[in-house]
């Protein structure tokens, strides 16, 4: 009675033991494990803490490309686009700014050659030959008589027409960032234009720097969920 008892007790506690084992080894859910999140801007991943300063930012100061004309050009063209968005206060006063637009630029000139050619040509030939003999023999007399005649006519023609011509063609590129007031880099981007329809290449690559701005700056404020 008292071996059966002491078995009993042996079980329970071996049960126990395992229950506590099982207890200490379980996963903890994937609700308790930390949060990571990042927010998509365009083809960026931005931190949190970076979209926030990029969200805040009102009072743009554009700092100059360069000192060359070209340079000057992309700055100025830069500076139209953000005022004409509506959407930022631009400032030369760079001390007010909330963020500071930093880049390089580059257009070159290039000579595109284009060539169109056109040919067309007609022959005929054509020819002809006859020959003709005629014999009279009499008595250990006679004549004997020949004519013979031909001839070859050949004709071509051809007319050909070629047209050559030199189109210049400009390449604008731009490379941006943002920088906040305190340095950190919050948003960069880079372009390039041939020109649009209506514009040269360094308006048009200067509208694609804003656009993709505002772009990035309405995922962050409306994520899609």
């Amino acid at each position: 009675m008292d071996s059966a008892v002491s078995e009993n007790a042996m079980d329970t506690t071996l049960l126990l033991l395992l229950f506590a084992l099982g207890q200490t080894t379980t996963a903890p859910s994937p609700s308790a494990q930390p949060s990571q999140t990042v927010v998509q801007s365009g083809s960026n991943t931005v931190a949190p803490e970076l979209a926030a300063k990029l969200l805040n930012v009102k009072r743009i100061f554009v700092e100059g490309f360069g000192d060359d004309a070209i340079s000057k050009q992309l700055q100025a063209m830069v500076i139209n686009s953000l005022s004409e968005s509506k959407r930022f206060i631009i400032t030369e006063n760079k001390e007010k700014a909330d963020a500071v637009l930093k880049g390089t630029g580059l257009e070159k000139t290039a000579q595109e050659l284009h060539a169109i050619g056109e040919a067309t040509s007609v022959a005929a030939a054509s020819g002809g030959e006859h020959s003709e003999i005629n014999g009279n023999v009499s008595g250990g007399t006679g004549s004997i008589s020949g004519s013979s005649n031909g001839g070859f006519i050949a004709r071509k023609m051809g007319i050909a027409d070629s047209q050559t011509s030199t189109e210049t063609v400009n390449d604008a590129r731009l490379a941006v960032r943002l920088v906040s007031s305190d340095g950190d880099v919050i948003w960069t981007t880079t372009k390039e234009s041939k020109g649009a329809k209506y514009k040269g290449a360094s308006a048009d690559v200067a509208d694609q720097i804003v656009k993709q701005l505002i772009w990035d700056l309405d995922k962050l404020e409306h994520p899609v969920k």
